[in-house]
């Protein structure tokens, strides 16, 4: 499964970031990712260096996988990768002008088998982050996520007041209260320090730019598609969650950027891409020719699932700020599926 940034589909995905409002207002500016691996980080850098007059410092843990993602930039005097673990501090020496946090273990099976290491590396890595822009006078975009809202009651939305309902029982929690800790970190910077800092809340990511060991329910359902095989889906597929195509992800962040408020947080969500996990299976199900069959998950799989049956984001915040989604679900879907095929 290999991203093909030249299919049209992908090429038409990066012109639609970059025409965003304002975006002029980076040029000229270097940015610090870490997470840059991942699957917004990837799609984020993608449309940063199309515009050929920013400059980009991207942190991961793996110069071999930082190759096989991002290795078409490794000659570009406008990219710089950086091997470091973000559970240790960054770089004294690093001038940068807007700082995005990303490294975190995001998929159930890596919750499952390393709680431990997924509380660390989202508390320590926004730390280190937070005190390189007060060395640099830098803005950090901090990347939270709908974890932190836990279960609905009833048929509720989450907006970005809601405190959150969640389960502190099992080793799951490692994600959502790190996270939340990661959101009140960056608030006691603000107070404490005056430090420049925006939040915005992901909901539920897909798209093209997925990784291989990706275990969300999901990606899952992308690479059977992809393999022409039946759709596993181990639940009944009841639980109703905002999902977002990673192109009107990055369009989110770069928005809360350029416009957002500090210290303000704001759900990036699209209200065209909510839906049933049964009926994201069916689509996929439906782009490969295949069925969508239940099977019922193993112990260690069930470990890192939610405990969330609803879980939407409303969006009215970032569209306040002019955030305006453009993709549909059955497009997003046959866009991830067309451009990694």
């Amino acid at each position: 499964m290999i991203l093909n940034r030249k299919h049209p589909l992908y090429q038409e995905d990066i012109r639609n970031i970059l025409r965003i409002n304002d975006i002029d207002v980076i040029f000229g500016k270097t940015f610090l990712i870490t997470g840059a691996t991942g699957m917004i980080g990837v799609m984020l850098i993608d449309a940063l260096m199309a515009l050929k007059d920013v400059k980009v410092i991207a942190i991961g843990r793996s110069v071999d996988k930082a190759k096989s993602r991002l290795g078409a930039y490794f000659s570009n005097s406008n990219f710089e990768f950086i091997e470091h673990d973000v559970c240790q501090k960054l770089p004294e020496n690093i001038k940068v002008d807007y700082i995005i946090p990303m490294a975190s273990n995001t998929h159930p099976l890596a919750y499952s088998k390393y709680p431990i290491e997924t509380i660390m590396v989202n508390i320590k890595g926004v730390e280190h982050a937070l005190d390189l822009a007060d060395r640099c006078n830098a803005m950090v975009i901090y990347t939270s996520t709908n974890e932190i809202y836990g279960d609905a009651i009833g048929d509720e939305d989450f907006t970005e007041d809601y405190n959150g309902r969640l389960n502190l029982s099992n080793a799951r929690a490692c994600y959502n209260e790190s996270k939340r800790t990661s959101e009140a970190l960056c608030q006691s910077y603000i107070a404490e320090h005056g430090t420049k800092v925006k939040i915005v809340r992901l909901s539920r990511i897909f798209g093209p730019t997925m990784l291989e060991n990706d275990s969300k329910a999901s990606s899952q359902f992308i690479k059977k598609a992809l393999a022409s095989e039946d759709i596993i889906l181990k639940s009944k597929g009841d639980q109703y969650f905002s999902y977002t195509y990673v192109a009107d992800a990055v369009v989110g962040l770069l928005t809360v950027l350029l416009k957002g408020e500090i210290g303000c947080a704001y759900n990036v969500s699209s209200e065209k891409t909510n839906m049933h996990l049964k009926d994201f299976a069916r689509l996929c199900a439906l782009n490969c020719g295949k069925n969508v069959i239940f099977e019922p998950p193993s112990e260690i799989e069930k470990k890192g699932f939610s405990i969330a049956n609803r879980a939407i984001l409303t969006n009215n915040r970032i569209k306040s700020l002019g955030f305006n989604p453009i993709y549909e679900m059955d497009d997003a879907i046959k866009r991830t599926i067309e451009i990694l095929r």
